[in-house]
């Protein structure tokens, strides 16, 4: 296909068409054209169409329609086009929380031809650093109450040329620059397999990779799982607590209720508290968040029996079947669970309400195809754990990274999941297959953790492993031996989880320490880790 791209960065940056996965186009909505623009599909189509004074999303003291949304991403994309410069293909770095105006910026990128990359408003600058870097990001919108940590990167960042902030009423916003600009813009003409958006997710060793995923990717999404699973309607009003830079936000708070035409909430803080407000507030009738927040929630299941919400999707990590059977009981609501990840888009497997079984997963959304292989790559016998392999209309597509090779085999994606499925084609999760902690949603790198601790100067070494937690799946723990004459007590335990809270974001913090003489090694010197985890 011709692409539309300029700056040819991202396509020159695919892998080898041979490390890539099979991709499977066998349903009749994934025929897509050779040139498709997802934010034409997925707004401005709905303008044209009659729906432009449906609400699209409500947020604190906003209400906009989806020609209100469609005006102000309009203006975004005049400004990135006219006074910052940006050309079909440069990446576009979006730091901000959850709110109305980081959604015009992420059509307003997408409009403009540009690439997509949000990040995560808990990131600190050492984070943001390597995804500045590694996608090298020209230009960057930034919500203000957010600038410092995003500063200190830019700082060490040469590449990044343009930076505005929005969410503050100053004169050099971007909010100031959109009032300069049309409401008019004509969306770039990108081809189907044009990258849109550029999604990061964390390495076992701490070194972040990035996900490259296209326009009809994002169409995919949108025309599997939750046509044949969640089936939402245009009435439908989203809400959830997972942030749009994880592709599990972008999917359920953003993409997925424009594809019907439905409203969605975009909340800047979504603890189990504040979501329960929003639902009741806004009239929720689906809501997106992780295994943690369904358990706390269930213990105010009165409540949320008062509400309009009707759907609930559980995905981020694995749904314990206790979990799924509190929640039912406490609000007679089933829960819709899904395993996805950043490399495939959004979830692969599942099972709606009527067809979900206890401990399950689910099984294969339609659109892909799904089976549990060896370390060979053969699929194993029924009920056999073995590692997950998927392919799809989606698929692992790395930016330059030797890791795609291990990711993709064959052809098919293995997610470092380990499974098993039964007679009828359901699969239950098992563990993770390599080192990465997942804990409320959130994937943590051992290393990552062990390198903020060890800046400490009270630790001589340390070492990170993920405990069972039966509320958060897993928390971090760390081994830590300190240097001589430093007292391991609580104090300590305290001093050490704040400093790793001020380095690296503080859903990583270590929320246990054992102090321990030193770390158990081989003789070559290899850290074994599997002792650490029998103590």
């Amino acid at each position: 296909m011709t692409t539309a791209h300029i700056d040819t960065f991202a396509r020159d940056s695919l892998p080898a068409i041979a490390l890539q996965p099979d991709f499977l186009f066998n349903l009749p909505e994934l025929q897509f054209g050779a040139h498709i623009n997802c934010a034409t599909e997925l707004l401005d189509r709905h303008i044209r169409e009659g729906r432009g004074e449906r609400v699209c999303i409500r947020g604190k003291d906003v209400c906009w329609t989806y020609r209100d949304l469609n005006d102000r991403a309009n203006q975004v994309a005049n400004v990135l086009t006219r006074d910052m410069g940006l050309v079909a293909g440069n990446r576009v770095l979006l730091h901000a929380s959850n709110t109305p105006m980081m959604a015009a910026c992420w059509f307003g990128i997408v409009k403009a031809g540009g690439i997509a990359v949000a990040t995560m408003p808990l990131l600190r600058a050492k984070e943001l650093q390597p995804i500045l870097d590694i996608a090298k990001i020209s230009h960057a919108l930034c919500e203000a109450s957010l600038s410092t940590e995003m500063g200190l990167a830019a700082h060490n960042t040469p590449q990044l040329r343009h930076l505005r902030h929005f969410n503050y009423s100053g004169p050099d916003s971007l909010e100031a620059a959109m009032e300069r600009q049309s409401p008019v813009f004509e969306n770039v003409n990108t081809a189907a397999d044009d990258t849109c958006l550029i999604a990061f997710t964390s390495g076992t060793t701490g070194i972040p990779k990035a996900t490259m995923h296209f326009h009809r990717d994002v169409m995919a999404i949108c025309a599997c799982w939750p046509g044949y699973v969640l089936k939402p309607t245009p009435d439908d009003v989203f809400i959830g607590s997972p942030p749009l830079a994880f592709t599990f936000g972008l999917g359920g708070l953003l993409l997925f209720p424009m594809s019907v035409g439905a409203s969605t909430v975009l909340l800047d803080k979504a603890g189990p508290t504040q979501l329960l407000d929003g639902i009741k507030e806004f009239g929720a009738t689906v809501v997106f968040t992780a295994p943690t927040s369904y358990r706390t929630l269930s213990a105010r299941g009165s409540e949320v029996r008062r509400t309009s919400l009707r759907r609930c999707v559980s995905a981020g990590e694995a749904l314990p079947a206790s979990t799924r059977a509190l929640w039912r009981e406490a609000t007679g609501i089933e829960l819709i669970d899904g395993i996805g990840a950043t490399e495939m888009l959004h979830i692969f497997i599942s099972a709606d309400e009527a067809s979900a079984r206890p401990g399950a997963t689910g099984r294969v959304v339609p659109g892909y195809e799904a089976r549990v292989v060896d370390d060979d790559g053969k699929t194993v016998p029924v009920g056999t754990v073995g590692k997950l392999a998927v392919r799809g209309p989606t698929g692992c597509r790395y930016l330059t990274d030797e890791r795609q090779k291990t990711y993709v085999r064959d052809g098919w994606n293995l997610t470092g999941d380990a499974y098993l499925m039964d007679a009828d084609g359901y699969f239950f999760y098992q563990s993770r297959t390599d080192d990465m902690i997942i804990s409320s949603g959130y994937n943590i790198a051992s290393p990552e953790v062990e390198e903020a601790l060890m800046q400490h100067p009270s630790v001589a070494e340390c070492a990170v492993i993920g405990e069972p937690d039966e509320e958060r799946g897993q928390i971090v723990k760390a081994f830590v031996a300190l240097r001589p004459g430093v007292v391991g007590d609580a104090a300590m335990v305290k001093t050490l989880q704040d400093f790793v809270k001020s380095v690296v974001a503080p859903y990583k913090y270590p929320r246990a320490i054992a102090f321990i003489d030193k770390l158990p090694r081989t003789q070559t010197g290899k850290l074994q880790r599997f002792k650490l985890r029998s103590l």
